[in-house]
């Protein structure tokens, strides 16, 4: 099944913990672009999901999960407390265990954030053991 531009909208409101201001990332109560980067990254996830929903045998699918490795955001507009926020994530290229994502954020009509993001899918039992020096 060619999963190629597959894509996953999530709603978010701006809420004070994803403040510029309360995550130190700035000094404005403003969406803070550490969470917006993080809404990328969980639509992206989401996408996936759903992906290997179709794709990916039962078994596979617990111990295989996905890691970031690169996120180029552009955060083109402020958002202030309760806005809502809609982010897309599009699944843009397969390679091997490599994807590679189309990501947007909106506010209403206004596009508020925009980035190209890799996520790399890992057997999820050897990454946490290489991570934390455990013996297999």
């Amino acid at each position: 099944m060619n999963m190629m531009n597959k894509y996953v909208d999530l709603e978010k409101v701006v809420e004070e913990p994803g403040l510029a201001s309360t995550m130190k990332s700035g000094s404005l109560a403003v969406l803070a672009t550490p969470q917006l980067a993080a809404w990328m990254e969980e639509a992206a996830c989401a996408c996936i999901g759903q992906a290997n929903d179709l794709t990916v045998e039962p078994e596979e699918q617990e111990a295989m999960t996905s890691v970031g490795t690169k996120l180029n955001l552009d955060h083109l507009k402020a958002s202030p407390l309760g806005a809502t926020i809609k982010v897309r994530a599009t699944l843009t290229k397969v390679d091997g265990r490599k994807m590679e994502f189309w990501c947007e954020a909106w506010q209403g009509n206004d596009l508020i954030g925009q980035a190209s993001h890799t996520r790399v899918m890992v057997d999820a039992a050897k990454f946490v053991n290489k991570t934390y020096g455990f013996k297999q």
